[in-house]
């Protein structure tokens, strides 16, 4: 229709496995089959292998445990979509349910069962809607069934419980049994039962011994059973007559054995129409008629003739009496026949029915089993994602432990997520700040900018780089960054800290060596830069040039070991390892010696410490000049 309305919906079921799987509102790709291209593309998002529901869908539904024998029902209901669950219940659990359900919905509200399924003896509380779809309709009732029970009350009958109704909303006050029977007695007669369509009587007015006595046996207050002779049948005939005509019926002189002898009577059932809370009870009035007294005549009745003819007055009666039952007996068997032929037809019906359920029931177990099946194998596919889930998860935890870069993950609030365990070097952080924001937390760096770069770079989604000192003296690289989702969604951003306090010191002695090299070829002497073990890290060329050597000889050995050991002099050795460290300058120390490459030399040497920058390693320059012809 193409419309939006507002909608709740309840979905519930007694097995916590069914729902938790619903409310993950996920399903396999084999509903393609069933449903169709434009609804999949309106109300589910395609991921992976899987459907899942649209948000706007699952938020009208609420999910909930609930047992509909045990746990209070919901209110307020528009719909009740309740399908084959009341055919796996016995009849005095569905004579309580359908009360309830009665209950829990809005007035015109809709309850919608399974195919199999009847509203059974609560037709006064729902009305058909469509029969062969199981729709029904709520009736208004003058009573209101009871929540937690389900049971009926009228004001009448239990005046101390309280109705179901809101307090402003005044009912009108209807008649109750005894004062209907008064109403009734004001105008028609002064014994009477008032009774219900099976007999039983409700209320008596009257004396009533002479056409009512109790039965032997078990007690029974049913007006058929406690009728005298002479008035069961006729009775029983007057009230099925006014039940299927709704309409008052009579019958007049009726003998009815009383003390021995018989009373004449006359006999009436009333049907009630209205109040309508009290329509369809019935109303059973006995009035006795007084005998005709006897003419005078010109000769008296002798003896045996007043009893002959009483006796034949007698006969006739009960000739009449005899024929009049016999009409009715024929006409309730006419009509019971009618009833059984009616009811077999029904009966047909209703196998024909139940041969089509036990049809429609093979057919929904192969569905069910094929459904099996499928959930079997969504369930091993769901099975090999968490697997291989747990297996990408531990793959990063062992990637984030081995390179030991701290990592810290922030919200689009720049709130903490998570974090990985070499941040706590970093930062002062503990499990419970998970949650708090990035400027509560202390740092171990000299970063105070760090939360400002942080929001310029989910401004920006650029990336943003710094090389940051920590209190120990260590130094890291900062790198902000980003967090993008597979699906290109910025979902907050990433800090990493990688320490580089190696290849700041490396990067400080290669800057240190260049500076050291510049000084060294300027000058026109040889020179000689040796670190804090006495290996050459460089030479000029005036060096190379003197002592017929090249690079590759010299740099990275001992000066001992270089030229074949040319330069393992002595006096050399007692000036690098003796003087200098001592005094931490060498000026004009003689050393002569034969030089393999270049012969007897006397040589003039100067050595001296240097350190340059913040490098902790020294290094020792040693300048050398030849006097050897001065």
């Amino acid at each position: 229709m193409k419309e939006r309305y507002k909608i709740q919906i309840f979905a519930t079921d007694i097995d916590k496995g069914a729902i938790e799987m619903a409310r993950s509102g996920i399903y396999p790709n084999s509903i393609a089959v069933d449903v169709s291209p434009e609804r999949l593309s309106r109300y589910f998002t395609k991921k992976d292998a899987v459907y899942k529901i649209k948000d706007e869908i699952r938020e009208m539904l609420v999910f909930s445990e609930h047992d509909v024998n045990r746990d209070p029902p919901f209110s307020k209901i528009d719909l009740i979509s309740c399908r084959n669950l009341l055919i796996y219940m016995g009849v005095d659990l569905q004579k309580r349910l359908l009360p309830l359900y009665r209950y829990a919905l809005n007035p015109e509200g809709i309850l919608f069962l399974g195919s199999s399924e009847t509203i059974g003896d609560t037709a006064d509380l729902f009305s058909v809607v469509d029969k062969k779809w199981r729709i029904f309709k709520t009736r208004k009732t003058e009573t209101m069934p009871l929540a937690p029970t389900g049971l009926y009350v009228t004001k009448e009958s239990a005046p101390a419980v309280k109705l179901l109704q809101p307090p402003e909303i005044r009912k009108p006050r209807y008649l109750s049994v005894a004062e209907l029977t008064e109403k009734i007695l004001l105008s028609r007669a002064p014994s009477c039962a008032v009774v219900d369509r099976g007999g039983a009587i409700l209320f008596l007015h009257g004396r009533t011994g002479k056409y009512l006595e109790p039965v032997m046996g078990k007690a029974s207050l049913n007006i058929l059973d406690m009728a005298r002779d002479g008035l069961r049948a006729d009775l029983r005939s007057a009230i099925r007559k006014a039940i299927t005509t709704k309409a008052d019926t009579a019958i007049e002189g009726l003998h009815v054995k009383t003390n021995g002898s018989f009373q004449k009577i006359n006999l009436s059932v009333l049907y009630v129409k209205e109040p309508e809370h009290l329509r369809g009870l019935l109303c059973v009035v006995f009035q006795d008629v007084s005998p005709v007294k006897q003419e005078k005549r010109g000769r008296p009745w002798t003896v045996s003739e007043k009893k002959l003819k009483e006796r034949v007055e007698e006969l006739d009666l009960d000739i009449k009496s005899t024929k009049e039952h016999l009409q009715i007996t024929i006409e309730e068997l006419e009509t019971s026949n009618e009833e059984l032929q009616s009811a077999n037809e029904e009966l047909q019906s209703a196998n024909e029915e139940l041969q089509s359920t036990n049809e429609e029931m093979e057919t929904s177990k192969e569905e069910l089993q094929s459904s099996n099946e499928e959930l079997m194998t969504v369930n091993a596919e769901l099975q090999n994602k968490m697997d291989e889930l747990s297996q990408s998860s531990n793959d990063m935890a062992n990637l984030l432990s081995s390179t030991k870069i701290a990592t810290i993950f922030l919200d689009n609030d720049l709130r903490i997520k998570r974090f990985s365990p070499d941040v706590l070097g970093v930062i002062h952080l503990i499990q419970t700040d998970v949650g708090r924001p990035l400027s509560d937390i202390s740092l171990k760096i000299e970063y105070p900018e760090l939360v400002k770069d942080t929001e310029s770079v989910l401004a920006s989604l650029g990336m943003k780089e710094k090389m940051v000192q920590h209190m120990d003296g260590a130094w890291y690289l900062t790198r902000i960054i980003p967090y993008r989702t597979s699906t290109n969604v910025i979902e907050g951003v990433v800090i990493t800290f990688v320490e580089i306090t190696e290849q700041k010191r490396m990067q400080a002695l290669q800057d240190a060596l260049s500076f050291s090299r510049g000084i060294v070829d300027a000058v026109r002497e040889p020179l000689m830069v040796l670190d804090a073990n006495l290996r050459v890290i460089s030479a000029n060329r005036m060096f190379y040039e003197m002592f017929k050597t090249s690079p590759e000889e010299t740099e990275h050995n001992l000066i001992y070991d270089i030229g074949s050991r040319q330069w393992n002099v002595p006096a050399l050795k007692k000036a690098l390892e003796d003087i200098l460290p001592e005094s931490t300058v060498v000026n004009d120390f003689v050393v002569e010696h034969d030089f393999q490459s270049i012969g007897h030399r006397k040589m003039l040497l100067n050595a001296s410490r240097i350190q340059h920058g913040d490098v902790d390693t020294q290094m020792i320059l040693l300048a050398i000049e030849d006097i050897t012809k001065k």
